[in-house]
């Protein structure tokens, strides 16, 4: 069985991933970055956090409103060019964020949020959708981890990024530059990737978003059980996954008493777990597309879950914030420490075979309308997960335990 980073080393994929990745990089990155810019430095008349909470709706919403359609141009054209057009798009884009953020003009900065957010709705479903047209089908199991690797880090690595140029006293120049620069080697990196001919070319486009996502829904649901229930699987873990990562500012700041650098501490080594469970998962398997693996990672998440909720210390306040080295230099926070790893090794575990099954096992015609419906139900619960949230942490007797 060949390494599944000979795949690096291949025009089929590399240009393919490093399109990718800095995607979910420049996402990161530019959200963030205007979150943060809304907390500390521009002038806001009204409530900052309802401001935040309209940034995260912004950019969610999106995915529930055109990911069918990203579904439907994902089947009728060539997916390298599609992606190549949304990477070009994503540079106009920016652009206009840019200008919003030189010129403090927050409508203009929202609306080249939900822009991005359309962008990568569009672009899900060919993001997905075109590995089993360029990699073997012992290949599948290898460039998915890559791909749930590379997003994981590229997220870490943005939401991190955000916050350094955000500490830069010209920040608006400072993003300006991160986020036009990252958008350019995105789109040259696109230029790369090898064709990926259309297999409904005579698809009709159906522009009601509301009739094709329910149809879509339907279709993805109505596959095989294998794939059905790897796409009810993959949104559980978007589930879970969006209740731990939303809570991590305030569990770092309220149970482990940490500063900034702590929440950036966490976010690494839940990332670096996805990381290393993606690559795991594709040893373990040997390059067989299958699902043993995934009751093995749900087993582990459930357990590192109930290992995280006895580890943790009860919400007693201290006057004094902890940096990260702080935290590590606790013999007591190790514990904690290491479930947050293992939650995301875990999670590489479960999440890697689930995206593999849906590609490899969807009639090829149905492929990229099928991921979308896997982004809808993603995005969906996602909302569900922050709604749950606020009603569990919700009323004068708050308890962050109660998530779990």
């Amino acid at each position: 069985m060949s390494s599944p980073f000979s795949l690096l080393k291949t025009r089929r994929f590399l240009p393919f991933f490093i399109t990718q990745s800095l995607s979910a990089f420049n996402d990161n990155l530019f959200k963030q970055s205007l979150i943060l810019a809304v907390l500390f430095h521009l002038s806001i008349q009204g409530d900052r956090l309802l401001l935040v909470n309209l940034c995260a709706l912004l950019f969610i919403l999106p995915f529930l409103l055109f990911s069918a359609l990203g579904g439907q141009l994902g089947e009728q054209y060539d997916k390298a060019r599609l992606m190549r057009w949304l990477k070009g798009a994503e540079v106009l884009i920016l652009l206009v964020g840019a200008a919003g953020f030189l010129t403090e003009n927050v409508p203009v900065m929202l609306a080249a949020l939900f822009a991005m957010g359309t962008r990568s709705a569009l672009f899900g479903p060919a993001k997905y959708s075109i590995l089993p047209q360029h990699l073997d089908a012992h290949e599948l199991m290898g460039g998915n981890a890559f791909v749930e690797m590379g997003t994981f880090l590229a997220i870490l690595g943005g939401t991190i990024g955000a916050g350094v140029l955000l500490s830069q006293a010209d920040y608006a120049y400072a993003v300006t530059g991160g986020v036009l620069v990252t958008a350019a080697i995105g789109f040259l990196a696109s230029q790369g990737i090898p064709s990926a001919p259309p297999v409904m070319q005579g698809l009709s486009l159906d522009w009601n978003v509301f009739r094709q996502t329910w149809r879509i829904l339907r279709m993805g649901l109505g596959q095989t059980p294998a794939v059905s229930r790897s796409l009810l699987g993959n949104s559980w873990f978007w589930f879970v996954g969006a209740v731990y990562l939303t809570q991590i500012p305030a569990y770092a700041k309220d149970f482990l008493h940490g500063d900034e650098s702590v929440v950036s501490l966490i976010l690494t080594l839940f990332s670096v777990g996805i990381a290393l469970g993606s690559l795991l998962c594709d040893r373990l398997s040997r390059g067989r597309v299958e699902m043993g693996l995934v009751p093995l990672g749900a087993l582990g998440l459930t357990l590192f879950s109930l290992l995280l909720y006895s580890a943790s210390p009860d919400n007693e306040g201290t006057s004094v914030a902890l940096n990260w080295l702080a935290i590590i230099g606790e013999a007591s926070t190790w514990p904690i420490l290491l479930c947050i790893l293992g939650l995301g090794t875990f999670g590489g575990l479960y999440i890697v075979p689930l995206y593999a099954v849906i590609q490899s096992r969807t009639p090829i015609g149905e492929r990229a309308r099928v991921i979308a419906a896997t982004n809808i139900l993603n995005a969906l619960l996602m909302v569900c997960s922050a709604l749950l949230t606020m009603l569990l942490l919700g009323g004068e007797d708050c308890r962050f335990r109660n998530c779990f």
